[in-house]
This record gives structure tokens, C-alpha cells and sequence, in this order.
């Protein structure tokens, strides 16, 4: 039970020391929309797709296989968790409303709820395919 709450911990603060560190990178690039914040999201559905993929094939996740309930907690929960962002979203679309930016802040939410769908699906897809020209 300790192992799995220090999984947790150590995905969670690799999680958020990542977002962090792009949302700092890209700040030059956030005039309208928070780039960064944009990106963690897109790119934490893609790799729940790839774990949730990783999840469902039942010889990855056997006794030896590269998915253990570690390493599901580590990625899964406690970097995606911490590396997307639902609080930061919110309170960036905020800031947008109040400066009457209603329509920006509207394709903004869009833009990540599409594309975090669109995310998650192009990682399970991915892992697909990588499993299928294996052989498994």
C-alpha cells in the first residue's frame, strides 16, 4: 500500500514539474490561449490512451509484463493526473470571459475537449498498431 502511494507521488510530481516546465517554454508563444496548459492536456489523453491500451492487453499486464499496477498508478494516476489540468483550464477560460473574450474562452474549451477525445483515441490507436505488426 506504501508502494502504491509513492507511485502516486513520484508520477504526480514528474506530472507537474513537466506541465510546469511547458507551460513556462511556451509562454512566449500563449498570446490568446494558454498554449501550454493546451498542450499538457492534449498530450496526457494521449498517453492515458496508450496506458489504457497497454491496460487491455491482458500479456502486457501478466506477472513480467511492462504494465504492473505500479506502473499503471505511476503514469496513469499520478503523472497524467498532475500533468492535465482541469483547474488551470477553468481559470484560464475565466480570465478570458472577463475580458470579454466569451467566444475565444468557448473555442478554447472546445479545442481541448475535442482534441483531448481526439488525443486519447490517437494513443490507443497507436498502440494498436504497434501491437498488431508485432504479432500480439
Amino acid at each position: 500500500m506504501i508502494l502504491s502511494f509513492l507511485m502516486v507521488g513520484f508520477g504526480g510530481a514528474a506530472g507537474a514539474m513537466a506541465r510546469f516546465g511547458l507551460t513556462m517554454a511556451t509562454l512566449r508563444y500563449s498570446n490568446a490561449i494558454p498554449i501550454g496548459t493546451l498542450l499538457s492536456n492534449l498530450v496526457g489523453c494521449f498517453i492515458m490512451g496508450v496506458v489504457v491500451q497497454m491496460l487491455s492487453r491482458i500479456a502486457w499486464f501478466a506477472e513480467g509484463g511492462i504494465v504492473t499496477d505500479h506502473n499503471r498508478l505511476l503514469f496513469a494516476v499520478g503523472f497524467c493526473g498532475a500533468f492535465t489540468t482541469l483547474s488551470a483550464l477553468v481559470f484560464e477560460m475565466s480570465a478570458m470571459v472577463q475580458r470579454n473574450d466569451v467566444s475565444l474562452a468557448f473555442g478554447y474549451l472546445i479545442i481541448t475537449l475535442i482534441g483531448g477525445f481526439a488525443a486519447f483515441h490517437a494513443g490507443a490507436s497507436l498502440l494498436r498498431l504497434i501491437s498488431q505488426s508485432q504479432g500480439g
